[in-house]
């Protein structure tokens, strides 16, 4: 069998050799259609790669968060829940102790403030964010220092500002003189340790406190958000179903109180959004792959009438109705190949002069991605083109009568 198939490929070779410009003419339509849908494929592929960093960049992809539901569905209406349970310093400190893969743990709760800062006149509006964290990694300190987990857990009453918050408070003064003097958040007084670095796109006050100053009644009213950052991606489905258990058995009166969140959804919605992209436009640029393949179905029936008799003569001699098809249906597929090849080489350099003219209209890292699916994809239709259209020339040839072929000289 292998035999027969690999003498089928070499007289299709010498074949097609034969009649090369014809076969190149016959075969434009499948290197067009290949090559239109290796750039929409790689082009594709790269903007699902730009989209994936872009989410990267902007969230972790080792995070889960946790919200109250404060909101109950009725009837189809969302309305507000007069009970429900909620995160504070103690039980998220429990939570975090009781997974079994390593996570640092944030419990914030933010909201906008009059504050009465010292040195100013008269209060002034500002972002008001209690922390179970010491600071996040994107809040560097330009003077003082921040409140260490220490501090939380004392509650002590001690704070750090933003640069912008300090800066309005002394005027032309030097920032560094501002620590040690009070901010007061709701009528409590805390003490500034540290100054944030200057940040050119802040326009308001920030003020950053331990969340233990903030009362059980005051956390109810404005449930904090718990992070839980996991040390590696492939650990955040278990830690999920470890706080999801946890919940369950800490908060068993109502199983709808917190809602658990991870980036990888939005990853997923974005693969998703791709995935339904690329079949809409693999589809569309099938088409040409199809005209392609009539353009074989073409070339194959031509060469059927022009070797009538070399075909009558090969039955003549014993060839069976198998072998005739198959040296016809693997001329086919080589022919078809051949075209794929020379598609995938005229999309790969199309991509590749089409990605500069896109950089030019817009701004941004985006490159062209050439993946082995999209190669797999390429061979796998060139096979399954050359089969199809390959088979009707085929079965035609292999029901020649040889004796009506030979007189047909």
């Amino acid at each position: 069998m292998f035999k027969k198939a690999f003498l089928s490929f070499s007289l299709a070779q010498q074949n097609i050799r034969s009649r090369l410009f014809h076969t190149l003419l016959s075969i434009l339509g499948i290197v067009i259609g290949v090559a239109a849908l290796v750039s929409v494929l790689s082009l594709i592929d790269g903007l699902e790669k730009f989209a994936q960093d872009q989410i990267t960049s902007t969230t972790s992809l080792k995070a889960v968060m946790i919200q109250t539901n404060t909101r109950k569905k009725v009837n189809n209406v969302w309305l507000k829940k007069e009970e429900y349970n909620y995160l504070n310093y103690t039980n998220f400190t429990k939570l975090t102790s009781s997974l079994s893969k390593p996570a640092q743990g944030y419990l914030s709760i933010s909201s906008s403030e009059e504050v009465t800062v010292e040195g100013m006149a008269a209060p002034m509006g500002a972002s008001v964010v209690g922390s179970a964290a010491p600071r996040a990694a994107d809040t560097p300190i330009a003077v003082g220092r921040a409140f260490s987990a220490a501090d939380v857990a004392a509650g002590s009453g001690v704070a750090y500002v933003n640069y912008w918050l300090a800066k309005e408070a002394m005027g032309a003064e030097s920032v560094e003189d501002y620590i040690g003097r009070s901010v007061a958040v709701r009528g409590r007084e805390a003490k500034v340790i540290g100054v944030l670095k200057q940040n050119k796109d802040e326009n308001h006050a920030q003020v950053y406190v331990p969340i233990t100053l903030f009362t059980e009644e005051e956390l109810k009213a404005t449930p904090p958000k718990g992070i839980l950052e996991v040390g590696r991606v492939e650990d955040v489905p278990i830690v999920k179903a470890e706080i999801e258990n946890w919940l369950k058995l800490n908060f068993p009166s109502d199983s709808t109180n917190f809602v658990l969140i991870t980036n990888e959804a939005r990853v997923e919605q974005a693969s998703k959004a791709f995935l339904l992209f690329r079949i809409v436009m693999g589809l569309i640029v099938g088409i040409s792959v199809l005209v392609g393949g009539i353009g074989i179905m073409n070339v194959l029936l031509i060469s059927v009438n022009e070797r009538t008799v070399e075909i009558g003569v090969r039955k003549a001699m014993g060839a069976k109705k198998f072998d005739i098809l198959l040296q016809f249906l693997a001329e086919s597929v080589t022919v078809s190949l051949f075209g794929s090849f020379l598609g995938l080489v005229l999309g790969v350099l199309a991509t590749m002069a089409i990605v500069p003219i896109i950089k030019v209209f817009v701004d941004v890292p985006f490159q062209a991605a050439y993946t082995w699916n999209t190669f797999f994809t390429i061979a796998v239709i060139a096979v399954v083109i050359g089969i199809i259209f390959g088979t009707y020339p085929a079965t035609r040839a292999a029901k020649l009568n040889p004796v009506d072929a030979i007189r047909r000289e």
